[in-house]
């Protein structure tokens, strides 16, 4: 007979159940008692006092029900939770977290309505605590904090950056076709020197090949000579690009390799900081003793867990990256087994492009990687299956306190197995 384990219910008959349907400007709260009996919806505002309100309100009803334990829950909606939680983290409630994919769905089981309205919002949330559906609230202090701040800044950045460098490429594309041809990564000093001084056709003619070859040779240090600058002056003298408009087009190109230098600055500052705080962490040479992994990869792994004492097992912190696995099955039909992508997204990211590091000719998964795709696995799919592997020896080493060995990660694996 199969082994039936037990969950563990969050709400028992001695606590307060409070949500809130979190938004810019006002909040809205509801109680729910064990006794059944509620506090109807009501507004706060986000500021002090209107959080000091909602607070008061909480240790009035819990001293009126006697109740000696109050949880408080709402959805995962992005910063216009955090400086409600912030507010709460060192109150005597605890605090939870529920799916919006969750909340969206539970409305319709409500009233049988996908409609949404601020007085509905909070009674839904309750309905799916009370149900235990919930995902852990991790609030990073002191550096945890800072590298949350600074990994998700990076990330924007290096999207933005990515957005002009995709603009770039389509207004050289206008005006000189062929070179991008020639010289492939328009993201090099080499590519972006020769755009902000000599940006047309024309210019790059008029320079003649001799000194074309000696700005080359300069600017590239020595990577590309004559070869290069004969190919690239010859495309400019029978380019297919168009001379209709094009002064507005160089002062574009000029304005977007400025805006594309400011963004690479940030993002190096950025990780000159990571690099700082990360140092300040002791126990961050255990992350980053795991070969293959780097210093953006541990600042976004503690940035997202913190210090994993949230965390009692490793497939809570796979939940929490939603790199847990499900399935859909019916009757005979047995569906593909797949992550769930319900949470931390950046922490996910991160894992999926460490592993493919960890299974590179050499890598600490490189054996295991190669068996999935013997199976039959997908490449993607056996990635995935890595960047799991990858995240439990990450969490097993910093609870354990020890420095990474390949005979401890295969110890991990045996545990697991057995």
């Amino acid at each position: 007979m199969r082994k039936m384990r037990k969950r563990k219910k969050i709400l028992d008959d001695q606590t307060l159940l409070v949500t809130v349907d979190v938004s810019k400007e006002k909040n809205t709260g509801y109680f729910r008692c064990p006794d059944g009996t509620e506090v109807m919806p009501f507004e706060f505002t986000n500021n002090r006092s209107g959080f000091n309100k909602f607070y008061d309100l909480i240790e009035w009803t819990k001293a009126e029900k006697q109740l000696f334990r109050v949880v408080v829950g709402f959805e995962s909606t992005g910063p216009y939770a955090e400086p409600l939680t912030h507010f709460l983290r060192n109150k005597d409630v605890e605090l939870v977290q529920v799916n919006t994919v969750h909340t969206k769905k539970m409305k319709e089981v409500y009233d049988n309505s996908p409609g949404k309205t601020d007085k509905k919002d909070p009674k839904v949330i309750a309905d799916l605590i009370e149900l235990n559906r919930i995902l852990k609230v991790v609030v990073p202090e002191g550096i945890s904090a800072e590298l949350r701040r600074l990994t998700h800044a990076r990330e924007r950045y290096i999207k933005t950056r990515t957005s002009l460098v995709n603009q770039l490429y389509d207004l050289v594309f206008v005006i000189f076709p062929e070179f991008s041809q020639i010289i492939k990564d328009i993201q090099t000093k080499t590519a972006q020197y020769l755009l902000n001084h000599y940006p047309t056709p024309q210019e790059i003619v008029n320079l003649g090949v001799d000194q074309l070859e000696v700005i080359l040779r300069k600017v590239s240090r020595g990577r590309f000579g004559r070869e290069k600058a004969q190919a690239l002056f010859e495309a400019a003298q029978q380019t297919v690009g168009i001379r209709e408009g094009q002064v507005s087009i160089v002062k574009e190109i000029r304005n977007l390799l400025q805006a594309i230098f400011q963004q690479q600055h940030f993002v190096d500052e950025c990780e000159s900081d990571i690099s700082e705080n990360l140092s300040k962490i002791p126990w961050s040479r255990y992350l980053l003793s795991i070969k293959g992994i780097g210093e953006i990869t541990v600042a976004v792994v503690i940035g997202e867990a913190a210090d994993f004492n949230h965390f009692k097992t490793s497939g809570e912190i796979e939940k929490f990256a939603g790199l847990n696995l499900f399935e859909i099955s019916s009757g005979k039909h047995r569906g593909r087994r797949r992550i769930s992508k319900r949470g931390r997204w950046l922490l996910r990211k991160i894992l999926y492009f460490a592993s493919l590091n960890v299974v590179r000719k050499g890598g600490i998964f490189h054996d295991k990687y190669q068996s999935y795709l013997d199976r039959g696995m997908p490449k993607p799919k056996a990635l995935i299956a890595i960047a799991r592997k990858l995240l439990r020896v990450m969490f097993a080493i910093v609870r354990d306190h020890k420095e990474f060995d390949e005979s401890y990660s295969k110890s991990i694996q045996l545990k697991e197995a057995a």
